[in-house]
């Protein structure tokens, strides 16, 4: 494992930039918290994903990137010393023995897609229950029932057809949600 101190002569420039923390196993948020409460500039993406838990269906929080997160540093006004023994931290991912900056464009399109929001979700999550429209097929246009995904990219929709509820196994990529 490598340690980076940046020394003057190692300074590209003085701009704050996007650096990517490996975090120890599950420990993604409590490096976040750790680092948040030193004063780091972070970002964590999460999605919220349907988990199994106690025999129940349940919502949760995950990193989009499990074990990483971003910090935003600047390579010579930041304190770098604290972060590699902050709680949850593993270490600065490094090329060589030089952390290599993130391209800011990729931080702000993940920023842009939601992803840092409290209670995000990706596009392929519906909630049980929720009222949902169907984008493409002999359906197109009608409203269903969200009723449960069947693996990654199937879902289940409850279809009003001739006055009953019919079960239908379709594509999640013809679902959006209703407001």
């Amino acid at each position: 494992m490598s340690h980076f101190e940046p020394k003057p002569n190692d300074i590209d420039d003085d701009l704050a930039r996007w650096y990517v923390i490996q975090c120890k196993g599950g420990e993604s948020f409590r490096a976040t918290e750790h680092l948040g409460n030193q004063g780091y500039e972070l970002f964590l993406p999460v999605l919220e994903v349907q988990k199994k838990r106690q025999g129940r269906l349940v919502w949760v929080n995950e990193p989009l990137f499990p074990h990483y997160l971003f910090i935003r540093l600047d390579r010579v006004a930041s304190n770098w010393r604290p972060i590699r023994s902050t709680r949850g931290v593993l270490r600065i991912v490094t090329f060589g023995d030089k952390p290599l900056p993130v391209d800011d464009a990729l931080v702000d399109l993940l920023r842009e897609q939601g992803t840092d929001r409290e209670g995000a979700t990706a596009n392929v999550y519906f909630r049980a229950g929720e009222t949902v429209e169907i984008t493409e097929g002999p359906f197109k246009d009608l409203q269903a029932v969200f009723a449960s995904h069947r693996g990654e990219e199937r879902a289940i929709v409850l279809l009003n057809l001739l006055n009953r509820q019919q079960r239908l196994e379709i594509p999640v990529a013809q679902l959006k949600p209703q407001p």
